[in-house]
């Protein structure tokens, strides 16, 4: 009987023993065994991607007035381009679907709220739906995943064409990007933007949200600078936030990052630009909590709707080119989920009311700035706007 016992808690010892080993080499390796899992399994040239968007069309859209090519004088004075953070995961696909119902549920009930929430009270938000490079493709440093994001970038081109074309009519322009899509505003700029002086006459900002940008890029003699005042026009704004957590500083520096001629290069040992959401400035002072005018989690919350605001939570401060951020006070900003959700934009924004009303400030600064020019209003009748739906694929 004794035999018996000492075996049986052997056995138990020792099964217990493996579970702890396998659940530790899991969370060693969940990088790998994500790639693994995540890795379409096909060179990208092979791939057929899913067919194309045509933003002539509503539904190739996120967000969209109801009204596009007019506008009345009660509406906002800017013109909101916003390019969505990285909502499809992949497996067999290298680039996401626009109709895919997982990621648009995860676009309109987390992202959108979230991210172009602090700005629809700035301009009439433009979203394009794209054909967005899948995690794996942002994982991975082969050619295949590059073509991925280049592939992508062509949707949002070709947007942002439709948009300037039929649309803006000459309104400032905010331009909003977000993790993959800081990426793609990124490229937008070099490609588009820097080189049109008549563009960038009427950009009010750009925003590289959770964004790895060479600082050097954005010197102040560049076409479109990093911004160093709170009330300037015509600047950038880039931050990659690595938390209190030097190792996700570390592990951003391998990113690879659009170059001005749209190829890809490592970070490497050059520092990223980071422009402190909380001082509207580059500065490596520390911004105090009490600058935090509010942080909030509007996942959920119908678009147009405004959320409820936590201040003052958290501090910031630029180190070395990334923003290092203290924990929040509220459970309700905190990251949860699992691997996949981790890698992707946090559902809740830290910066929310801060954005807001430095984009206020740098569209004014705009308006009022010398030699600048309002639009003539747009032929037509003149109609009555009641709310910005968002067009849902579920």
């Amino acid at each position: 009987m004794a035999i018996r016992m000492s075996f049986s808690r052997w056995a138990t010892a020792f099964g217990l023993g493996l579970l702890v080993f396998f659940v530790s080499a899991a969370f060693v390796w969940r990088d790998d065994i994500l790639r693994t899992w995540l890795d379409p399994k096909q060179p990208f040239q092979t791939y057929r991607p899913p067919r194309a968007p045509d933003y002539a069309n509503p539904q190739a859209w996120a967000i969209l007035p109801p009204a596009p090519a007019l506008w009345r004088a009660s509406d906002p004075p800017a013109d909101v381009f916003f390019i969505h953070p990285t909502t499809f995961d992949g497996g067999r696909d290298w680039n996401g679907p626009i109709d895919d119902k997982r990621s648009a549920k995860l676009l309109f009930d987390v992202m959108a709220p979230n991210y172009a929430g602090p700005f629809q009270r700035v301009g009439r938000v433009f979203a394009p739906r794209y054909r967005q490079a899948s995690l794996y493709a942002l994982m991975a440093n082969k050619e295949d995943a590059q073509e991925s994001r280049r592939f992508a970038y062509g949707d949002v081109r070709r947007a942002f064409d439709v948009f300037l074309s039929r649309y803006n009519g000459g309104r400032p322009i905010v331009i909003v990007g977000v993790e993959q899509g800081g990426g793609l505003a990124a490229r937008l700029m070099d490609d588009v933007v820097d080189g049109d002086p008549k563009l960038i006459a009427r950009l009010a900002a750009v925003y590289l949200i959770d964004t790895v940008a060479p600082a050097a890029h954005y010197m102040a003699s560049a076409p479109v600078p990093a911004c160093t005042r709170p009330d300037q026009p015509r600047c950038i704004l880039a931050w990659e936030t690595a938390g209190g957590d030097m190792q996700a500083a570390q592990m951003a520096r391998r990113t690879l990052v659009w170059s001005p001629d749209g190829q890809f290069e490592n970070l490497k040992d050059r520092q990223p630009l980071c422009v402190n959401p909380l001082l509207g400035m580059v500065s490596d002072a520390l911004a105090q909590p009490r600058l935090n005018l509010g942080a909030t989690n509007a996942t959920g919350l119908e678009w147009g709707a405004r959320p409820a605001f936590s201040p003052h939570q958290v501090s910031a401060q630029c180190v070395g080119g990334f923003l290092f951020v203290s924990n929040p006070l509220s459970p309700s900003l905190k990251r949860m989920g699992g691997w996949t959700d981790r890698l992707k934009a946090p559902p809740f924004n830290l910066f929310y009311a801060n954005e807001e009303a430095d984009a206020k400030a740098r569209v004014a600064a705009l308006i009022h700035a010398p030699g600048y020019r309002a639009p003539d209003p747009p032929l037509g009748a003149s109609i009555a706007v009641v709310h910005a739906p968002v067009h849902r694929i579920l």
